[in-house]
């Protein structure tokens, strides 16, 4: 059976651990060991979930007896830092690298990724070349690739555009338990003097009308003080706060969909 591999932005962390959990075929799980991985590992300990860490420089021939042996299903897992998404151009040129470097090792690569403000809208394009060998996929419901990490969540294109529409009065935050987590990362608050980066952050919001942070409920508790880290979101802007529905339908089926592929395809060589 093959090496699948998971190369997943930070934010859908919980969403690998939650698979992973989840799938009693997976015989053996590697993590690449590159500076990104440690919550992950920390979430993997906790559910009692065992892996072996592999260094990004001799990944060929760590992989090599895994992607050989018939008899064992593996799963490897890539997290890319996120702070790469400030900078499109850069996230691109990080992941496609990557994957170039993972196809040479993996049966196949699966993105826990959406477009990112079109960022990945050429991928199947740009990687059809290993169609054969490493087949490289993202996160996609029934019609076309999803926006983000938040459309995963809720479950689609339409629902997530049906979300907007619901929120459109007044500008909404929409966090997920990892965005909520690593907000003050994402939005690049300066950990020494935050009072700056809060004060300018203040002062967007209230051009662009943000008014509401919504909590999303993924169904997922890996990640600790979701409601106290999106309570201490509110307080600091001054928003109300909201509760929706999100699920793991989306990364289910795109994770169950692509390791029958592949498996399949595997198998027919």
């Amino acid at each position: 059976m093959p090496l699948l591999t998971i190369l997943s932005c930070k934010v859908l962390q919980d969403e690998i651990v939650h698979i992973l959990e989840n799938d009693p075929s997976v015989d053996e799980i590697l993590v690449v060991g590159n500076g990104e991985e440690d919550e992950f590992v920390s979430k993997l300990k906790a559910v009692g979930l065992e892996y072996r860490s592999l260094s990004p420089a001799t990944l060929r021939s760590d992989t090599h007896a895994y992607r050989n042996d018939a008899g064992k299903y593996t799963v490897m897992v890539y997290i890319v830092e996120l702070a790469l998404h400030e900078f499109p151009k850069i996230l691109k040129e990080e992941v496609y690298k990557i994957i170039d470097e993972l196809s040479r090792c993996s049966s196949g690569i699966l993105l826990f990724y959406g477009l990112c403000g079109n960022v990945f809208d050429k991928l199947d394009i740009d990687f059809s070349h290993l169609e054969e060998t490493c087949p490289v996929r993202i996160l996609r419901d029934d019609s076309r690739v999803v926006d983000d990490c938040v459309g995963a969540t809720l479950g689609g294109c339409g629902e997530y555009l049906a979300t907007l529409k619901k929120f459109s009065e007044h500008g909404t935050f929409l966090f997920t338990p990892m965005y909520a987590h690593a907000w003050r990362e994402i939005m690049k608050v300066d950990p020494v003097k935050p009072e700056k980066t809060i004060k300018m952050l203040k002062k967007v919001n209230e051009m662009t009308g943000y008014k509401r942070v919504a909590k999303i409920r993924t169904g997922l508790t890996y990640t600790d003080d979701f409601d106290e880290k999106v309570d201490e979101f509110a307080e600091i802007f001054g928003f109300e706060i909201l509760e929706i529905e999100g699920g793991q339908d989306l990364f289910e089926k795109c994770y169950a969909d692509f390791k029958r592929d592949v498996i399949g395809c595997k198998q027919a060589v």
